[in-house]
């Protein structure tokens, strides 16, 4: 196999461009850096493209090992033939490969091993070839009780083991039937004995359907947790297989391993017994191992699009708009422990801290609001980072109070997300970052620094805390944690990093860098002050040639000696600048930010051997807006006063609030109730919607309608549909199967299960029920 000519088809790119990235990537370089800096090499690969290229190489890779060894051993075996070499050559995938190997694969003695050591393979031969012998007759020649075959209902029982090994075993027939099971087999869940009240939360599923190959992955997801639970019971069903209509010896199955050894039932001698042998071949060997296999099919695609949503969502959050350099106070809330109160500079340093009780039980309100008040003043304060746990919404209305009294600080007040917070504060990193600082206030900090830059600070968060998947506990972790830091990864180096105020762990996701290095250049950086230029990096301990190349592009050093140091342009193409200051006779102080000159400039006219026409566009556009962030203006939302708890939501109400998760059946929304709402797929536009995120991402501020409240299971309907009214009817919603901040909406048209769900009079969910059954109407 050409690995990358295999790649190129996949990507829909030309082989040159695979073959040079592949290079790159086996030199060390990054997939930031070679997006970035190696254009002309890749013809423009940008970081998705790249990250499936460094992927599917992977795979490609282990099955060319795997390939390799294979053919090894069976050519040890003496038993590799021309056709068979072809075959596993022609392999494309590991599930290919290991069926052509089966039959040569070292196992333990099977019954089917036994059988032939006792000379039982001719038996077996001479039944599959001539269906008009007669068994019991030609059975009866292989009777010897020394080779432990007692009797002909023994010999027969051999020779069967031995036919049912082969077909298991055949590697044509065996891919066949897993592709017609999984393009037509359904999945069935049925609820175990006992288990309807305790698990309630897959009630969904109770009596459920669907074709195997359409189930969605949230809903596979849930499936495979209920039966982990042991509340739900999954069972592969075939059409037309285990059903037989009257005169038929087959089903759909056992019928295609009929045909393949041209096994039919006319009434001759032999009929009877190759017949059964098909059938048990189907039951006792094949079904239950291609079933196996499918279900782990299914589990590996749910996973991915669950770890692809994970990662798409986290992208958005760590892309977030930031606040920017303002000093803030940042509010932990709590009831009978306090609310706990930092504040931090604009460069995030903590500078003041504080505990104060204006809630239950002690209700210190006015005195709360004064050291507030005193706080701002001394610090400057603009802004207030809100963390969204418990009691926020009463904190939220003491900031609210806090501004109305107090208007002279001109403070804004805004509501964050706090997830991971507690991760963060309980971590190594903050322990050596505050020594001597309570855990609790450690947490404010996080929530104030996330508001000045969500990307710097949730970088110090191992990213499954952050929370913004879809059953990420349920994912392969090892799989997750890649993908997640390879997003981490882009969203860094995307954006850029001061070298002279990141954190170790912001400078650790820099291209090219890793912890050690991170750790190198803090500690260089606290011994010999602020970096004056990017050139002093190489100083930095263990910190060469490579690692320079790789990172310097995206570490920027600002107000340095050179003004292209606080820039995206790599410090390699500066003799590029330099041409075009010569060229132009402008300095480069001119050049920077002379956006209409810049654009006059032909790209062209500055290429050479090294730097052809993407780079020198890059760094024209990179001269007019020099470091410019690529994350979005910094908005927020509104909560409206008043609306605080769950029972103070009625439908028909439009509010607004923040995505702060995005599923494929939906997005959750903060509408300030301490429990978020979900849009459905079917209500989160007035045009058909086939992605959630076409139209949402993480972090938006968006408007809502209130569609229904389940107050007992803490569940919001909401909708985007604003001209539409929600009348009573019928229908089922979609179970999420015990999914943090779970919905019940109504499955899509195009989405739904073969077989729905029997409607309970007396289940707690018929009034959502029927809101979300209308909604689609």
């Amino acid at each position: 196999m050409n690995i990358a000519q295999n790649i190129a088809e996949e990507l829909a790119v030309k082989q040159s461009q695979v073959d040079a990235a592949i290079a790159l990537l086996d030199e060390g370089s990054t997939v930031p850096f070679i997006a970035r800096y190696r254009k002309e090499a890749t013809g423009g690969l940008d970081d998705i493209q790249l990250r499936r290229l460094e992927e599917r190489l992977v795979y490609l890779r282990e099955l060319e090992d795997r390939r390799a060894v294979v053919l090894k051993s069976i050519d040890e075996q003496e038993k590799l033939t021309p056709e068979l070499k072809e075959a596993i050559l022609a392999a494309e995938t590991k599930t290919r490969l290991e069926d052509l190997y089966l039959p040569y694969k070292p196992k333990r003695r099977t019954k089917a091993q036994i059988a032939r050591e006792a000379g039982l393979e001719p038996l077996a031969d001479a039944l599959m070839a001539d269906a008009s012998l007669d068994p019991q007759v030609v059975a009866a020649e292989y009777v010897d009780e020394e080779k432990g075959i007692a009797d002909v209902a023994a010999a027969l029982d051999g020779a069967r083991q031995i036919v049912m090994e082969r077909i298991a075993e055949n590697a044509d027939l065996i891919g066949e039937l897993r592709d017609y099971v999984w393009a037509q087999g359904k999945l069935e869940s049925r609820v175990a004995d006992g288990q309807e009240e305790a698990g309630a939360k897959f009630a969904d599923y109770f009596e459920y359907e669907e074709q195997l190959q359409k189930i969605p992955s949230h809903r596979a997801l849930a499936l495979f947790r209920g039966r982990n639970e042991s509340v739900l019971r999954l069972q592969l069903k075939i059409e037309g297989q285990d059903d037989l209509e009257p005169g038929r010896s087959f089903g759909i199955c056992d019928g295609m391993i009929a045909r393949k050894y041209d096994i039919t039932d006319e009434g001759r001698a032999g009929d009877g017994w190759l017949t059964e042998t098909v059938r048990w071949a189907w039951r006792v060997k094949v079904s239950l191992h291609i079933e196996l296999e499918l279900m782990m099919q299914l589990k590996e695609q749910a996973e991915e699009e669950a770890i692809r949503v994970f990662g798409e969502n986290l992208r958005d959050l760590l892309l977030a708009a930031p606040a920017g350099p303002r000093a803030t106070i940042g509010l932990d809330p709590g009831l009978r422990t306090g609310v706990k109160v930092v504040v931090v500079d604009a460069t995030g340093k903590l500078v003041d801290s504080a505990t104060i009780y204006p809630h239950v039980p002690k209700n210190q309100w006015d005195q709360s609001i004064d050291i507030l008040a005193k706080l701002a003043a001394k610090h400057k304060a603009e802004l207030v980072s809100i963390g969204n746990g418990t009691a926020s919404r009463e904190t939220d209305k003491l900031a609210a109070d806090l501004m109305k009294r107090h208007p002279e600080l001109r403070l804004s007040k805004i509501m964050v997300s706090e997830a991971g917070a507690s991760v963060y504060s309980a971590s190594e990193f903050a322990s050596r970052e505050f020594p001597d600082l309570d855990v609790s206030l450690r947490g404010a900090v996080s929530i104030a620094r996330r508001l000045q830059d969500p990307l710097a600070e949730l970088v110090k968060v191992e990213p499954k805390a952050i929370g913004v998947g879809q059953y990420q506990h349920d994912v392969s972790q090892s799989r997750l944690a890649r993908m997640l830091d390879s997003v981490v990864e882009d969203c860094v180096n995307a954006v850029g990093v001061d070298v002279n105020t990141a954190s170790a762990p912001l400078l650790a996701q820099v291209a090219g860098l890793g912890q050690s290095l991170a750790a190198n250049i803090v500690s260089y950086r606290d011994e010999h002050g602020a970096f004056t230029d990017r050139k002093a990096l190489l100083k930095v301990s263990r910190l060469g040639a490579k690692a320079f190349e790789q990172s310097a592009g995206f570490l920027k050093v600002m107000n340095g000696e050179n003004p292209l140091d606080a820039s995206a342009v790599h410090p390699e193409a500066y003799p590029l600048v330099e041409r075009i200051i010569t060229s132009t006779g402008k300095g480069v102080g001119e050049l920077i930010g002379d956006s209409r000159f810049l654009r006059s400039l032909a790209a062209n006219d500055f290429t050479d051997e090294k730097f052809g026409e993407p780079t020198v566009r890059d760094i024209i556009s990179e001269l007019e807006k020099p470091g410019r962030d690529p994350r979005p203006e910094f908005k927020t939302a509104a909560f409206r006063d008043g609306v605080e708890k769950l029972s103070d939501l009625e439908p028909g109400m439009i509010l607004e609030g923040v995505v702060t998760n995005v599923t494929n059946f939906g997005a959750f929304v903060d509408i300030g109730v301490h429990q978020d709402g979900l849009v459905h797929i079917s209500v989160l536009s007035d045009k058909f919607v086939k992605d959630p995120r076409e139209v949402v991402k993480a972090g938006d501020v968006v408007k809502v309608k209130v569609v229904e409240v389940d107050l007992k299971r803490k569940r919001i309907a909401l909708s985007r549909r604003f001209d539409s009214d929600v009348k009573k009817g019928k229908g089922k919603p979609e179970s999420r199967g015990g999914e943090q901040r779970q919905s019940r909406p109504n499955q899509p048209r195009g989405n739904r299960p073969h077989k729905q769900p029997k409607s309970r009079e007396s289940a707690p969910m018929g009034a959502m029920a029927a809101a979300f059954a209308n909604l689609k109407k």
